[in-house]
């Protein structure tokens, strides 16, 4: 019987060979499955990415002389103006750099609803909902021209649903969590995220 010893003996490697494939190719759908309260968030923020590659070129602040040499600059190099809160540029240059990291929301990696949620609350004390869709449930929808230093911003993915969320600062620039570089300041007006820019939002009083 050596030759149903030997097809016994294929079936068992085809299987293991057929387990070990479902096993791996499946780890994006269990991703997905496990991230059910994370849907279409920072995962699909990949899909920002697929009509275009975008290499995130951060924001590099130019503060004048005069500003640098009066102290005018605050803790993101940003020059420094009437009325900043400066709790919230302090608590954005302490996540600075952290790299991106899906569903997570430590210094050792966070995504963009985790980054917001604990600038919001650590400056606001306030409790946002963790998903950048619907964190819009936290805010009342303002135009572009609207926003202020603190608002959050809304951005959506090829099939037009929101997926990622930032901080808005003043002059243009916004700080949030991207998939390429991680924690960084980014402008509004470039060209990628002025195409995929949705609303501003600004959160609610409690």
């Amino acid at each position: 019987m050596p030759f149903i010893n030997d097809l016994k003996k294929a079936h068992s490697i085809l299987w293991l060979l057929l387990t070990a494939t479902l096993l791996f190719s499946s780890c994006d759908t269990v991703k997905r499955f496990l991230s059910t309260d994370l849907e279409e968030e920072d995962y699909s923020l990949g899909e920002l990415y697929v009509d275009e590659y975008v290499k995130e070129v951060p924001y590099v602040p130019t503060p004048s002389a005069e500003a640098k040499a009066e102290g005018r600059v605050n803790a993101l190099g940003i020059e420094r103006e009437e009325g900043d809160n400066e709790a919230l540029y302090n608590a954005i240059q302490s996540w600075m750099g952290t790299p991106y990291q899906f569903g997570g929301s430590t210094k050792a990696g966070v995504d963009c609803s985790g980054f917001v949620s604990n600038i919001y609350q650590e400056v606001y004390q306030r409790t946002l909902h963790r998903v950048a869709n619907d964190m819009q449930l936290d805010c009342i929808l303002i135009s572009r021209s609207e926003l202020q230093e603190g608002d959050l911003v809304f951005f959506t993915n090829s099939k037009g649903r929101v997926s990622h969320v930032g901080i808005f600062l003043k002059n243009d620039i916004f700080a949030h969590s991207s998939t390429s570089r991680g924690v960084i300041i980014s402008r509004l007006g470039d060209s990628y995220w002025s195409k995929h820019f949705y609303k501003g939002g600004r959160v609610k009083d409690s």
